[in-house]
């Protein structure tokens, strides 16, 4: 078996002559906290949308645990254990915490045909549920409607639903996006306890979660691979600082 557990090959994505992903070579090592790093435009999103297959890439492969799965459809991606969350992971704002969290157990249960029937028989899931959510720092939450939760938590619920997918890759796209210096801490400890025995790979761009918590970095510009390697590397290399230039580039040499 393959230390790798996701593989790109000359990846690339073309839009009308302009190229947004150009043949990047992507190893994700099995068990490690992956990061894609970059300034804005650089391809990051649109690298994740190929791996997951909401856009088809114009040449190049997509390997995981060792099948080709370039020419499948999301779905099929996902079912394989590709999950993406914050962008398509089911958080429902009037219902409650559990009950989120019960509903993204239902496929893998054998119990997803029993939506119709309401939630109240649903009960049998709540003690993996409750450890999901002990697991998040959501179980004094659990019968909280999640439109009432702040917006960290917002996030540490994408997290639990993501997880009772079972995910055997999780990508993360930026999930620290938009939150307070509290928040951002909290939800990188939580990355990183969700993370242990898993296979993560994360668009972020605050540089402090990034040395925090990667193992490997991929630095990505106008498309291509700019440099890769651990922080202490990538943080140092002359391409990787001209392309952050000015405040990002202090940023990115202070944030160890």
């Amino acid at each position: 078996m393959s230390e790798y557990i996701l593989e790109t090959q000359d990846l690339t994505k073309e839009f009308k002559g302009f190229t947004a992903v150009d043949a990047v070579n992507l190893q994700v090592q099995r068990g490690h906290i992956h990061a894609l790093l970059g300034p804005n435009g650089a391809g990051k999103t649109t690298c994740f949308n190929l791996l997951t297959k909401f856009l088809t890439p114009t040449r190049g492969r997509i390997v995981f645990a060792g099948a080709d799965i370039t020419g499948e459809t999301s779905a099929q991606i996902a079912r394989r254990g590709v999950i993406r969350s914050f962008q398509i992971s089911a958080v429902f704002p009037h219902l409650t915490v559990l009950e989120n969290v019960r509903i993204g157990l239902q496929p893998f249960t054998g119990t997803s045909f029993h939506f119709w029937k309401g939630l109240t028989g649903l009960q049998t899931l709540d003690a993996k549920v409750l450890a999901l959510l002990e697991l998040v720092d959501l179980r004094d939450m659990a019968t909280t409607r999640a439109a009432d939760l702040p917006y960290g938590r917002k996030r540490a619920l994408e997290i639990a639903t993501t997880m009772a997918m079972e995910p055997r890759l999780m990508l993360l796209d930026e999930p620290t996006q938009g939150m307070g210096h509290e928040d951002v801490d909290r939800v990188t400890a939580l990355i990183k306890r969700v993370a242990e025995g898993r296979t993560v790979l994360m668009v972020e761009h605050n540089m402090k979660v990034v040395a925090s918590i990667a193992d490997r970095i991929t630095v990505l510009a106008r498309g291509a691979v700019l440099a890769e390697g651990d922080y202490a590397t990538v943080s140092k290399h002359p391409a990787v600082l001209e392309a952050y230039m000015g405040t990002e580039a202090t940023e990115l040499q202070g944030a160890h």
